[in-house]
């Protein structure tokens, strides 16, 4: 570590604290340190704490007080709104907090707080195991959990956060708490959808389910053919069971074999088809799709960490994202979703995504502050473009797509799925009752807003009673 700035005496001081390394602007690999998935985002802060143990975060969190720093915490780095990265602040790097540990008798894995979702899948695979990870295999496991955690899975086996069983935290005072239904169940209610707001999560422990084999079917058609696909796919799904899962969505037509080159590099209608099993009985449950006349097909068996990986986001893109859920998706939403397609950059990693919920996410628990479970439709622009000079133009487009959609909207929102999108939007993600609630639970644990840097839920101090 080259030690620099005000903070160069303390930081050498901290650096001889961690089991980890301090890196700050002087380093070689400094640079590489602060890079995250969203190119649009370059901030600069003053040290990045690249944390193996939770004494080492512990350390890192009192150091920032300690100083007045901000502090930022970074896993996976998927924060559209660059959430894990600040500058002339603190970050705490968990990225070398990744080991994932499988229990197969008791089904259940201990996961890393800065482990990504290829690192868990990949260790539960073995043991014809799963849960509900993100639909990106770079994503990182514990801003995805803690968020509530939606993906391909959710339909069968719940959200993340439904089978998230305990959490070891570090608090803004440095505490190292064990979290679970008997031990700070109030807090462990918090961690179900309340994101980074009360700690730093170190570990995580996730009930696996039975899993061997996936299949997954990507359907192409041209353009024009998306509204009577789009019409179909919502009427299937109404009744369709929750082993089914995917999306559809708009996107640039892949330069694979299975696709006529003339959808190459232009915009195509896409369905992705999942499913928890064998070939043979997904064709069977997805008959009303398949018989609709595709233009291209790719129909596999492959495992879930496998599946997890096919339609990866690049990374180096620049990204804006935004979503609505929806209670109801009817043709007049249908066609409106469909036509502002055209609006998305192409040739890019770009997709215009419209998913299914119901099922086991439905069916969940009703308690925890996700008040966008009961959604029967995500309306998703995700954009990923190269060009600053189209920056504009993508934001239009999600602003508008969510326009479009908002008449059938329930009016809350999925904050993993959006950036910075102002205070309304972080309540509507968690609901007015449950925000309030939540502000009870950051008072007690974080009552100076340490953990600011995200969808922040601000701590609620009540007022004293009149003469005490």
């Amino acid at each position: 570590m080259a030690a620099g700035g005000s903070y160069g005496a303390a930081l050498t001081d901290l650096g001889e604290r961690l089991v980890g390394d301090v890196i700050t602007p002087g380093d070689a690999d400094y640079d590489e340190a602060r890079k995250i998935f969203n190119t649009m985002i370059d901030r600069r802060p003053a040290a990045i704490a690249q944390c193996e143990t939770a004494p080492d975060v512990a350390h890192a969190i009192r150091f920032s007080r300690d100083h007045d720093l901000p502090l930022a915490v970074r896993g996976g780095g998927h924060s559209v709104a660059g959430m894990s990265l600040v500058d002339g602040g603190l970050v705490i790097d968990l990225r070398r907090m990744d080991a994932v540990t499988v229990d197969p008798g008791a089904r259940t894995a201990t996961v890393g707080g800065g482990a990504i979702m290829s690192g868990l899948d990949r260790a539960t695979q073995p043991y014809g195991l799963a849960t509900t990870g993100g639909r990106v295999s770079t994503t990182g496991v514990g801003g995805f959990v803690l968020g509530g955690g939606a993906g391909f899975l959710d339909r069968a086996f719940g959200l993340a956060c439904d089978n998230l069983l305990s959490v070891d935290l570090v608090t803004a005072q440095g505490d190292q708490l064990h979290v679970d239904e008997k031990e700070h169940p109030e807090l462990f209610w918090a961690l179900h959808g309340g994101g980074g707001n009360f700690g730093v999560a170190t570990a995580f422990t996730l009930r696996l389910h039975p899993l061997t084999t996936m299949t997954a079917m990507l359907l192409l058609w041209r353009p024009e053919a998306g509204p009577a696909v789009a019409r179909a796919y919502r009427d299937f799904f109404e009744s369709a069971p929750g082993q089914v899962g995917g999306g559809l969505l708009y996107l640039t037509g892949p330069p694979e074999e299975f696709v006529p080159d003339d959808m190459v590099d232009t915009l195509v209608c896409a369905v992705l088809l999942t499913y928890t099993g064998h070939e043979e009985r997904a064709r069977a449950i997805t008959a009303p799709l398949l018989r609709l006349g595709h233009d291209a097909e790719m129909i596999t068996e492959l495992p879930y960490a496998d599946l997890q990986c096919m339609l990866d986001d690049p990374p180096g893109y620049r990204n804006y994202w935004s979503a609505e859920y929806l209670d109801s998706f009817p043709d007049q939403a249908v066609d409106r979703f469909c036509a502002r397609a055209s609006d998305m950059v192409v040739p890019s990693p770009s997709q215009h995504v419209l998913f299914p919920q119901g099922a086991a996410v439905t069916e969940g628990p009703s308690d925890y502050p996700l008040p966008w479970r009961g959604a029967a439709w995500i309306v998703h622009p995700f954009g990923l473009w190269d060009d600053p000079a189209d920056d504009a133009r993508v934001r239009q487009w999600a602003h508008d797509t969510r326009a479009d959609v908002r008449p059938w909207s329930r009016g809350a929102v999925y904050l993993n799925f959006i950036g910075r999108e102002g205070r309304d939007r972080v309540i509507e993600g968690f609901g007015a009752e449950n925000y309030h609630r939540l502000a009870g639970v950051k008072a007690l644990y974080d009552p100076d807003n340490v953990f600011r840097l995200n969808h922040n839920i601000e701590p609620r101090i009540e007022p004293r009673p009149a003469g005490r």
